[in-house]
């Protein structure tokens, strides 16, 4: 596949403190990647630095092949950054029309407003009195008015309601099957979990992990096994299985969680113990975060 970005050893450093410190990684075409970290952790600069909109410290940042900040990548690519600023003095349809205009083969008009949602009443009132979802909107539609090869968003749906927020990630889960790259940012972890097929961790300006949101899951987080409790299970004997971490009883369910949730379930499957209705759940994105990004000291506890 053929590289979309590529950062070798990129520092950046505002007034002495480093924002991000020698990072590399490649993305390539097609792959829909999240960047994720705590507030600080570098995302933004990072996003910043991909759109040529801040220059790295140190390093080399390459985006299709050539120099991030070369004019020519602005036809390629479409942005939706946090802060929506808009034209105040034009209707929604007028900005429409004048970003369409700044690109040879721009989506159409009417494929704009379908894909994102805008009204006719939204489409004739003037920027400045648009709501924070409307704005949002308007910043979606123009992120995709040239019809980009790739797309970066940083939180996208921050100010979107529920509704607004599951039809901006169906939207983009169609773009992600047609092939586009999908570059965001997000503090919502389960849009990640579901969209992405690759995360970058950041912290303190690192990259942490880099892997799809399964392995990051698999190697960091526990497993939880339930099933319907019943007279043959034996709880004495699941409280002192060393393997299992803590078992406890739900709505007439056994939940045990460990690290290693298919030995103990061949083990008991071995037992006089009937297990009925069993169900087996990967850890959660959000515990996996949590367990990388949290303070050494914790760890160290």
């Amino acid at each position: 596949m053929a590289s979309v970005v590529s950062f070798q050893e990129v520092s950046k450093t505002f007034k002495g403190k480093k924002a991000v410190e020698k990072v590399s990684f490649t993305i390539n075409e097609g792959e829909t990647v999240a960047i994720l970290g705590p507030n600080g952790a570098g995302k933004t600069t990072t996003i910043m630095m991909m759109l040529g909109l801040m220059q790295a410290s140190s390093g080399k940042i390459e985006v299709f092949r050539q120099s991030a900040a070369d004019k020519k990548n602005r036809e390629r690519i479409g942005v939706m950054l946090q802060e929506v600023s808009m034209i105040d003095a034009l209707k929604v349809h007028e900005i429409l029309a004048l970003f369409r205009s700044y690109y040879q083969n721009p989506l159409s008009y009417d494929e704009l407003v379908a894909i994102t949602g805008l009204d006719s009443h939204t489409l004739k009132q003037m920027a400045n009195k648009l709501s924070g979802g409307q704005k949002r909107r308007l910043s979606f539609a123009l992120a995709l008015a040239g019809n980009p090869d790739v797309l970066f968003f940083d939180e996208p749906t921050v100010g979107m309601d529920l509704s607004s927020r599951k039809h901006f990630w169906d939207t983009i889960h169609q773009f992600k099957e047609s092939g586009k790259t999908i570059i965001f940012t997000t503090h919502y972890l389960p849009e990640a979990d579901e969209i992405a097929s690759r995360i970058l961790l950041f912290a303190e300006g690192k990259i942490i992990a880099d892997g799809s949101p399964q392995t990051i899951k698999a190697n960091l987080t526990k497993k939880s096994l339930s099933f319907d409790k019943n007279d043959t299970i034996l709880m004495d004997v699941l409280q002192h299985d060393q393997a299992i971490t803590s078992v406890d009883i739900r709505h007439n369910r056994v939940f045990i969680e460990s690290t290693d949730i298919d030995d103990v379930l061949r083990r008991l499957m071995q037992t006089d113990m009937h297990l009925q209705n069993i169900s087996v759940e990967q850890g959660k994105l959000e515990e996996a975060f949590e367990l990388l990004t949290s303070p050494k000291e914790e760890h160290a506890q």
